[in-house]
């Protein structure tokens, strides 16, 4: 098993996953009003808790995905220092209560620390390869939304998303029959929650 094979094995909740009406609205801007900052308040609340997994998962990575991981979580400590500068020019404040939606992420997170590593590696790279491909799909962007695809879209986060897949692709290769059955789990589990997470935002919920 391969990572890409994940995404050729279960197309229609990938598309779930990076395709979305609040996507199409960030790039035609036809957003709901408010849509976009309160997803923007709930996806910093996310990344709180995307940063303690993966601190977790480090802990457990082999030699071959450190270096991914760590770098993510490098990057993760200046997402929100990004988050906590942007807050400062917006109306929404950044201490806003979670939705349940993004309560069912932090819990689906935990949930992994209980399976094999690989069930971990595979859902983290599938919540980035999902958040890079679903910025992609938005491209160019709105005028007003704009800067927000761009930062999402950077080379240096398609190139972290590469490591992670060989990371992936790697464990993978060595997995057990019931390793791999827990990490297609993951990956069908971060496919749901993403489309969740754009949903609750474009019905007015929040991720």
């Amino acid at each position: 098993m391969r990572a890409a094979a994940l995404i050729e094995d279960h197309p229609d909740e990938w598309r779930a996953a990076t395709r979305h009406p609040f996507l199409d609205g960030v790039r035609e801007g036809t957003m709901p009003e408010g849509a976009f900052e309160t997803w923007l308040v709930q996806d910093y609340l996310f990344v709180n808790d995307l940063l303690s997994f993966q601190s977790r998962l480090l802990a457990r990575s082999p030699r071959v995905a450190q270096a991914a991981v760590a770098g993510g979580l490098v990057a993760l400590v200046d997402e929100l220092g990004w988050f906590e500068e942007l807050a400062q020019s917006m109306e929404p404040t950044l201490d806003a209560p979670r939705h349940p939606t993004t309560d069912a992420y932090r819990e689906f997170m935990s949930g992994q620390e209980e399976m094999g590593y690989p069930a971990g590696i595979v859902a983290l790279w599938a919540m980035e390869r999902a958040y890079l491909e679903a910025w992609r799909s938005a491209a160019p962007g709105h005028p007003d939304y704009r800067p927000f695809v761009e930062h999402w879209t950077v080379p240096e986060f398609a190139g972290y998303v590469a490591a992670l897949e060989v990371a992936v692709d790697a464990v993978l290769s060595e997995a057990s029959g019931g390793e791999r059955e827990e990490a297609e789990d993951a990956f069908l589990g971060v496919a749901r929650l993403e489309r969740d997470f754009w949903e609750m935002a474009f019905s007015g919920g929040g991720r």
